[in-house]
Parts: structure tokens; C-alpha cells; sequence
């Protein structure tokens, strides 16, 4: 499995629709095998996501990142699990633990609650819209 973590500073970077850097880490029986880093040549999301699946990408970690590229990756069969922050090492050696899932790794603000699998689960964006208030 081929996961990529967008890097700032040593950590995972606030905003995918706008980080510059990858860290593209490949993973077998649970370890880690080989890291490489790639830069990211665009910011439009056509091309972040072309650019992932030329990569090899199954799983993206990331921070923070725009509902409609995080369903647009999704629909194209990449793993997001998003809203996360801390340290590249702490976060990957976590993700191979099976621990990622912690609070101590959710961005804060974040109600605590990833998308763990493809489809519409975690944070509910504009979960009142449209409700009245009494």
C-alpha cells in the first residue's frame, strides 16, 4: 500500500488543497518498506488528483482539505483520512499501530471524528442547514 501525507515543517501540513510537498510512504505486512518525496506540481485539484493516481496513491493523510476534493479522491478510489495533525513520524508510526484514531491526532476544532472509510462519515458540514430554529 502506497500512503502519502502532505509535509510541512517536519509536520502534516494544515491544508492539502494547498501543500507543496508530499511524503509518499510504501507499506507492507504492516511496516514500512520504502519513503520518498514528492513535490506537488499544482494546486488546481484535477491536477492534485491526477498526480496521486499517477503516484500510486491508495491512502492520503492529511490536515484539512475541501469537501468537494476530498469526495473528488474519494470517488477515484483514494483512501482520505483527513482532519489529522502532529508530527510526520508520530502520525505514520500511529497509522501503523492502528492508533491514528486518537484525539491527540484530530485537528483541533475538528469534532473528534475522521472519515475512516469513503463515503460521507466524519464531521457533518452544514448538518443544521436548512433547520429552524423554535
Amino acid at each position: 500500500m502506497r500512503i502519502a501525507v502532505p509535509v510541512w515543517q517536519d509536520r502534516i501540513s494544515p491544508v492539502f488543497d494547498v501543500a507543496g510537498q508530499l511524503l509518499l510512504v510504501d507499506v507492507s505486512d504492516g511496516r514500512e518498506v520504502t519513503r520518498r518525496a514528492e513535490m506537488l506540481i499544482e494546486a488546481r485539484p484535477e491536477a492534485r488528483i491526477v498526480q496521486l493516481l499517477s503516484l500510486g496513491v491508495e491512502t492520503l493523510i492529511c490536515g484539512g482539505i475541501s469537501q468537494p476534493l476530498e469526495l473528488r479522491l474519494a470517488d477515484q478510489g483514494i483512501h482520505v483520512i483527513a482532519r489529522v495533525c502532529g508530527n510526520v513520524e508520530e502520525i505514520l508510526a500511529a497509522f501503523l499501530a492502528g492508533q491514528l484514531g486518537e484525539t491527540r491526532f484530530a485537528m483541533p476544532g475538528c469534532c473528534g471524528q475522521r472519515r475512516w472509510r469513503m463515503g460521507r462519515q466524519g464531521c457533518q458540514r452544514g448538518r443544521h442547514r436548512g433547520r429552524k430554529e423554535s
